[in-house]
C-alpha cells in the first residue's frame, strides 16, 4: 500500500502563509528530494495556482540550481487537482480530479507505485480529518508570523502523533516527521 504523506510549510506559530517561511538552497532540496521519492502530488486549486510558478522556471531556468532542480522535479511528478472550478490544468503533468478527495485517495493509495503527497492546506485537513494520513512532514520556520492562516484550525477531533524522526535545514527550520498514533 502507497503512503499518503502531508508535506507543508509553516511559521513557529503556525501560519502556514507561502511567503512567511525562509525559501533557500536547503529547503528547495529538501522538497525536490521528497517529490523524487513519490509519484503523485495532490493538490487544491489555490496552492496547484501557486505551484505553476515553477512551470516558468522549467521553460526558463533562473540558474539558481536549487530552484532548477526543484521545477525540474515538480514538472515530473503527476499532480492530481482538486477543483470546482478549474477547467483544465495547463500543465502536462497535471489532471483534474474526477472524484472527491474521500474516493480517490483510498483507490490510490491500493495502487502499485511511489508515495502520494499532499501539499494542500486544505487536502491536509480533509486527509486528517478522514484518518487518511500515513505521515505528516511539517517543516517549522523559525519565525513568528503573528497572524495569517493557521495550518491546523480545522481539525475537527484531537489527533494524536507519534515523531519518527526529524531534520534540521541550514536556516534554521526543522522538519518533523510524525505517524499518527493509531
Amino acid at each position: 500500500m502507497r503512503k499518503v504523506i502531508a508535506a507543508f510549510n509553516m511559521t513557529l506559530d503556525g501560519v502556514c502563509d507561502h511567503t512567511a517561511g525562509i525559501a533557500d538552497e536547503g529547503l528547495h532540496q529538501h522538497y525536490a528530494n521528497l517529490l523524487l521519492n513519490s509519484d503523485t502530488v495532490l493538490y487544491g486549486r489555490i496552492t496547484y495556482r501557486l505551484m505553476q510558478f515553477w512551470q516558468t522556471l522549467q521553460q526558463d531556468p533562473s540558474g539558481e540550481k536549487s530552484m532548477d532542480d526543484f521545477a525540474v522535479s515538480i514538472d515530473k511528478i503527476q499532480k492530481l487537482v482538486f477543483s470546482n472550478s478549474l477547467k483544465e490544468t495547463g500543465w502536462n503533468s497535471a489532471e483534474l480530479a474526477k472524484r472527491p478527495l474521500a474516493e480517490e485517495v483510498p483507490e490510490l493509495r491500493q495502487q502499485a507505485g511511489k508515495d502520494i503527497l499532499v501539499g494542500s492546506r486544505s487536502l491536509i485537513i480533509q486527509l486528517l480529518n478522514s484518518d487518511l494520513i500515513d505521515e505528516l512532514q511539517i517543516c517549522i520556520h523559525p519565525v513568528i508570523e503573528g497572524k495569517g492562516q493557521l495550518l491546523f484550525d480545522q481539525i475537527r477531533d484531537r489527533i494524536m502523533l507519534k515523531l519518527i524522526k526529524t531534520k534540521v535545514l541550514n536556516s534554521g527550520a526543522i522538519v518533523l516527521y510524525y505517524e499518527p498514533a493509531r
